[in-house]
């Protein structure tokens, strides 16, 4: 990676200089980060002490919530840090870092909603062969490759963003180094950045959401032979709960980066990253476990466990 700039160090303006402000803040996001800690935690340890969970349904659950707990690691503490500090400076190089580990993350969740919709698929439409189907050569190749696939993006992004040059302004008007900000402050010209932007999320967005689309086809199909209410409830809990965290995720971040450069509007860019860079990691244990039965007996056991101990 080339530096091509002036600027050694960038300064993250966050969300206001107001004192008082800045202490409610503190306190809101310090209380959303440990609950967003907790929460993902509880659900890895939760499928990893509680056998009934050994299943590729449970693994890509748990996967996911080491994403959220990495995403939100990645971005929150700097950021409550920020706002009782006067000097909210970041260096060069842990500007690239934060926004290598952001963009990997937040793109292997992608990828990680299209394979759990796949998962479902397969255990739903076929509900016998699923152990076959689903089988560890099938499920641990489609983590490894969400994985790859964000670094992959990421390394795209980083190298691109910090091969411009920073002369004019280190002011990010953000609470982290996002890449609309980043290009916002560039003296350089943007135009090939907003274009891998545009086109990169724009492929992975389509072609994540429309294997969401058709699994949930299949899905559709299969529930309306189930014959038993008991049964199609049972299916659209599990469902409707990945389906939501599906539609929130990707609502935000459409609205954040396949639009044009002319329509950002930094302010309002905030509130959106909060949602999908804050917000819904901590959501996402609440959405998959309050309206899973199997994930709270689990958690009741595990835990009881370990507090009988």
């Amino acid at each position: 990676m080339r530096n091509n700039t002036e600027v050694t160090m960038f300064v993250l303006k966050g969300f206001t200089d107001n004192p008082e402000l800045q202490i409610i803040f503190f306190f809101l996001f310090l209380a959303i980060y440990l609950f967003t800690l907790l929460g993902n935690l509880g659900l890895i340890v939760s499928v990893i002490g509680d056998s009934r969970l050994h299943n590729p349904m449970y693994y890509f659950l748990s996967v996911l919530s080491s994403v959220d707990a990495g995403f939100s690691s990645v971005i929150t503490p700097n950021m409550i840090i920020d706002l009782m500090s006067k000097n909210k400076v970041i260096s060069f190089f842990g500007c690239a870092t934060q926004m290598f580990l952001a963009v990997t993350f937040g793109t292997t969740e992608c990828f990680l909603l299209a394979a759990m919709a796949y998962d479902r698929y397969v255990a739903i439409y076929n509900p016998l062969l699923y152990s076959v189907s689903m089988s560890p050569r099938v499920y641990v190749p489609l983590i490894v490759a969400s994985y790859f696939g964000g670094i992959l993006h990421a390394t795209i992004h980083t190298v691109a963003t910090f091969s411009l040059s920073f002369c004019a302004s280190n002011e990010i008007s953000h609470f982290f180094c996002d890449i609309p900000p980043l290009l916002a402050i560039s003296c350089s010209d943007t135009h090939t950045n907003e274009l891998l932007l545009f086109y990169f999320v724009g492929s992975i967005e389509v072609l994540t959401i429309l294997i969401v689309l058709i699994s949930y086809g299949f899905i559709l199909l299969a529930i309306l032979k189930i014959q038993s209410v008991e049964g199609r409830q049972k299916v659209f809990s599990t469902c409707g709960s990945h389906l939501t965290g599906v539609s929130i995720y990707h609502g935000t971040i459409l609205f954040m980066y396949v639009r044009p450069s002319s329509s950002y509007a930094l302010d309002h860019d905030m509130i959106v990253s909060t949602c999908y860079a804050i917000v819904i990691p901590m959501l996402n244990p609440i959405i998959y476990s309050l309206r899973n039965k199997d994930v709270k007996e689990a958690m009741k056991r595990v835990f009881g466990k370990i507090w009988c101990r």
